[in-house]
């Protein structure tokens, strides 16, 4: 039986994440890590908002809003799209940032073959406390993974950008928000750090 694909809608919000296919890594150094998010922003940044990211060894993990019908209208390639053609095509974004990223790794590391699994897995966000609560599970998920003891200390998250008062791609004005405020958002990172939340999320 086909694999049911929940359709990527325009203003919806979902959570995206995927694996390494097999034992390997996704990323082995730090370069790894800095083009994949270059290529994110080209690939995937123009059709949606990004609401948190965590990029880890084997996993990744993204919350994303779909950008406006009107906004992906305006956008070559999507013109005239809607429907599952249009999901379709978003869809597409996400396996042409897979595919590239594999391209680069596997002549880097003079490898060959599938990196990730097949087709990245996507939830929808229905409720307001899902949305709070998946951006603090997907933050929290290097030190569930026991790659840090403390967020903090993971770089290759959007943890930082909700801190730091610099220009980011992240809609973290909007991300805030939904806590009340960075001192909130902090708040509640810790309090969800408990493994019987972070098991909610689990794939």
């Amino acid at each position: 039986m086909a694999e049911h694909r929940i359709p990527l809608e325009p203003e919806n919000v979902y959570h995206v994440y995927t694996h390494a296919n097999g034992s390997e890594n996704l990323f082995r150094e730090e370069e790894n890590y800095l083009y994949f998010l270059r290529k994110y922003a080209e690939r995937i940044h123009p059709i949606v908002e990004t609401f948190a990211y965590c990029l880890m060894p084997n996993h990744l993990h993204f919350m994303i809003r779909v950008r406006s019908l009107e906004h992906l209208s305006a956008l070559r390639g999507f013109e005239t799209l809607e429907g599952l053609e249009l999901s379709e095509r978003i869809s597409r974004q996400f396996s042409h940032l897979f595919n590239g990223y594999t391209q680069a790794y596997n002549n880097r590391f003079q490898r060959k073959g599938s990196l990730f699994i097949p087709r990245c897995k996507r939830k929808r966000v229905e409720n307001d406390a899902y949305f709070t609560r998946l951006i603090a599970y997907i933050h929290n998920n290097p030190v569930h993974h026991h790659f840090v003891r403390d967020l903090c200390e993971w770089a290759h998250s959007s943890w930082h950008s909700y801190l730091l008062d610099k220009p980011t791609r992240i809609s973290k004005d909007e991300g805030l928000s939904w806590f009340g405020g960075r001192e909130e958002f902090v708040k509640i990172h810790q309090e969800l750090r408990a493994k019987d939340v972070i098991l909610d999320f689990e794939m």
